[in-house]
């Protein structure tokens, strides 16, 4: 990764740049003052600062309604606290966990969950590590390991590949995850060296890539991921659903078909979570489940993330998309197409009553126009 001073993390830095008018300086003072601040230069290059609407300045550059707390959001909002049996380990689901060793990122996106944290608090010291991966070896259920944090990519090549050898070493751990952005917001970073460092021997390593926007998969960052792939790691994508930025059918499509050109499956589509200060980047979840209906009936299924809810209070992900199938009166299910009409499952036979074909015949459902 090129030098840290070559990086915007001082809101001055923001208006040296051009990228804010220096009136504005008070405001991000204040940001920053609560809440982590830092864009790479790879990312900078993206930002039009004409463009009021700018995909790319809005995920990264702060804004006043950040300051701006609702009731229903909270300083945890998914729950890590109450699955974190040790420092560093977050155990919320029984044949996996997370592994943070660092609260450290290479850029910091202003909605991002764990925001009271990344930036703010150090590392794991070698003693937690130990303890983490104590923790691990000490449960044989525990089938994956997902790296996360911070941005575990910002680590030393070094001290990745301990880690991952660490884990290599651990007979019931067959599978680790590497959750990161850092293949589109410092792509130099994924040289040769770190993918050595990320292939452990006897393990199955997946990359999680986190994009929102297909303006993030520059040239650049195809080729960081295509290192990764022809490496033989395979990989995955995650995307949070944000208001003015990814929330509309065409933006949605255009990354998830950019991801699958580079070998990248799309993995989730997170609902925003309730982090303080993040209000206006949410949707509805009717919202969201409109645009999953639009991706349906348009793209290939290779494009098709799942939509979830990271549900509050620690609970889990649930899937939250829509339901083609329901269950008629009948007792048999009527299944919707991607056009948007309805089908009876299993076909009623054709010595059935016409009234019966009647109510089978496929149907248009009302306002079911935009999911196609």
């Amino acid at each position: 990764m090129r030098s840290m001073r070559s990086m915007l993390s001082r809101p001055q830095d923001l208006v040296t740049a051009r990228l804010v008018e220096r009136e504005r300086l008070p405001e991000l003072i204040k940001i920053a003052e609560r809440y982590a601040l830092a864009l790479t230069p790879d990312i900078v290059e993206l930002i039009d600062p004409a463009d009021a609407h700018d995909p790319i300045a809005r995920q990264f550059i702060p804004s006043k309604p950040e300051l701006e707390r609702r009731a229903e959001e909270s300083l945890d909002p998914i729950g890590d606290d109450v699955h974190s049996p040790v420092t560093g380990i977050v155990h919320r689901y029984p044949d996996r966990l997370l592994l943070m060793p660092v609260h450290v990122c290479a850029v910091y996106c202003r909605f991002c969950f764990r925001r009271e944290v990344v930036g703010r608090q150090r590392a794991l010291s070698a003693r937690e590590l130990r303890r983490a991966l104590d923790y691990i070896r000490a449960r044989e259920e525990i089938w994956e390991v997902i790296l996360s944090g911070g941005d575990p990519l910002v680590l030393s090549t070094r001290r990745m590949a301990e880690i991952m050898q660490a884990l290599a070493a651990i007979d019931h751990v067959k599978v680790t995850r590497v959750h990161t952005r850092v293949p589109v917001v410092a792509p130099a970073r994924v040289n040769r060296a770190l993918v050595c460092a990320l292939k452990a021997a006897g393990q199955a390593v997946y990359i999680v890539l986190h994009a929102n926007h297909a303006k993030e998969l520059t040239p650049k960052a195809r080729a960081a991921c295509a290192r990764l792939v022809d490496a033989g790691i395979p990989m995955l994508s995650q995307t949070v659903l944000l208001r003015g930025v990814n929330d509309d059918a065409q933006s949605l499509g255009e990354l998830m078909r950019g991801l699958v050109e580079c070998r990248i499956k799309p993995y989730y589509l997170h609902h925003p979570d309730l982090a303080p200060g993040t209000a206006h980047w949410r949707t509805d979840i009717a919202h969201g489940q409109a645009l999953m209906r639009a991706l349906r009936g348009r793209l290939s299924g290779l494009c098709q993330p799942t939509y979830v809810l990271d549900i509050p209070g620690g609970h889990g992900k649930s899937p939250i998309g829509p339901s083609y199938i329901a269950a008629n009166e009948a007792a048999e299910y009527e299944v919707e197409d991607f056009r948007g009409q309805h089908h009876i499952y299993p076909p009623r036979l054709a010595s059935s009553s016409p009234a019966k074909r009647g109510r089978g015949a496929a149907r248009q459902r009302g306002g079911g126009g935009e999911g196609v």
